[in-house]
């Protein structure tokens, strides 16, 4: 039993999630986490389309595992007036509504902020969107590789005599969920003093530049533009990926002097340490490539395990470079808790990544995997005293 009783810090809160794919359920799954009740509302016919996306495994999709854990699943046509009405009814009783439909859309269908705040004017309502609720791009479809191109990001990433380079999964639009479940809490506090809720706008094209930085300020106060490093710094050296003798690629940093004095001691080359440069990180960066050559020369000389025993020894921070399977076995990251086994009653025991954080007296936890589409219709349903004849007649309509 957690101190809190398993409750856990959000058990009060209650959040209506409307919104679909990554963002958006992102942000719901963290507040779902820390005990939250979630309502999703999905469309009757295939659900939130993260059902979909990515790897599936006897027809149910792993990634909706994930972002649909510990929440409830009702199905309901926004579209349909019926249906709109009865989202009005929930939302009265909710504290948060989560949205991610082309702004305007809820304004069409009369349960935009103004509609729902008129009746629970508590209500924060929070908008993931690709390019924010105003300016000539708002009603435009908006997705992560937007984003992740017109941040800065791609024009950043990549080798230096490469093309710009996409991520290859979800980061804008994760770095976005994280974004807007901070946004909420924000909003839910500021209700604590003024007793009224407020929209959050949260865009997927923003959140990066915040990640990005000092991009913007550099560009604004020195007129320099970050170009592509690969794998160095453009701050410090040595900072890159190295080859070990043993074909394992061994990432090492020196973020601070003192970690960069004791790595060129460690690999044999403390004269470096003389020369006035060394002692500026920005000039120790001009001079990456006869720094990465001595340590790329030590590495390569060692097994993986003996790099990191010695860089550990003399507290250079190094680590290899991991797949998943060296994630699911690493004792760092078991000691922590960092992968969790979830029980499915569809795919039995799922692990995936835990809660990213921990609490002392009333931490998050996963109460369950992604539900089965509508599995908790009837129950949310019959709290606003819709019962099984009415239920019946509104899903042989197509309303849920």
């Amino acid at each position: 039993m957690t101190p809190d009783g398993g409750r856990g810090s959000l058990a009060d809160l209650r959040v209506l999630d409307a919104s679909n794919l990554i963002a958006g359920p992102l942000a719901t799954m963290l507040l779902a986490d820390l005990g939250a009740e979630v309502v999703k509302i999905e469309h009757p016919v295939g659900g939130d389309s993260l059902r979909n996306h990515g790897g599936q495994k006897d027809g149910h999709g792993l990634w909706w595992k994930v972002l649909g854990r510990g929440k409830l699943s009702v199905t309901l046509d926004l579209a349909n007036p019926v249906g709109q009405g009865i989202f009005r009814r929930l939302s009265a009783g909710a504290d948060v509504v989560v949205e991610n439909f082309r702004p305007g859309t809820m304004a069409r269908w009369g349960i935009d902020y103004p509609a729902l705040s008129a009746v629970n004017p508590g209500l924060v309502m929070a908008h993931v969107s690709g390019f924010g609720q105003h300016g000539p791009l708002a009603t435009q479809p908006g997705f992560g590789t937007l984003a992740e191109s017109m941040s800065g990001f791609a024009h950043r990433n990549g080798q230096p005599d490469g093309p710009p380079t996409l991520p290859p999964f979800g980061l804008a639009d994760t770095v976005t969920g994280i974004t807007t479940a901070f946004a909420i809490m924000s909003a839910l506090w500021a209700r604590r003093t003024t007793g009224t809720g407020q929209e959050v706008d949260v865009s997927i094209i923003e959140p990066l530049l915040t990640v990005l930085e000092p991009q913007l300020i550099e560009y604004d106060q020195l007129g320099s533009v970050m170009s592509r490093v690969g794998n160095r710094s453009p701050v410090n050296a040595p900072r890159n990926m190295y080859l070990s003798q043993d074909g394992r690629w061994v990432a090492i940093s020196t973020s601070t002097q003192s970690t960069a004095n004791r790595l060129l001691t460690l690999v044999g080359h403390p004269r470096f340490l003389d020369e006035p440069w060394f002692q500026n990180a920005h000039l120790r960066a001009e001079h990456c490539d006869e720094l990465d050559a001595a340590v790329g020369e030590w590495v390569g000389m060692r097994t993986h395990t003996d790099v990191l025993a010695a860089c550990r020894e003399v507290g250079a921070p190094a680590a290899v470079v991991f797949a998943v399977p060296d994630i699911l076995a690493d004792p760092q990251y078991a000691a922590i808790g960092a992968v969790a086994t979830v029980e499915d009653p569809e795919l039995g025991p799922l692990r995936m990544a835990n809660t990213p954080f921990r609490l002392s007296t009333t931490p998050p936890r996963i109460r369950w995997s992604g539900p089965a589409l509508g599995a908790h219709t009837a129950e949310v349903y019959e709290r606003l005293g819709i019962g099984a004849d009415e239920l019946a007649k509104l899903r042989a309509e197509g309303v849920v």
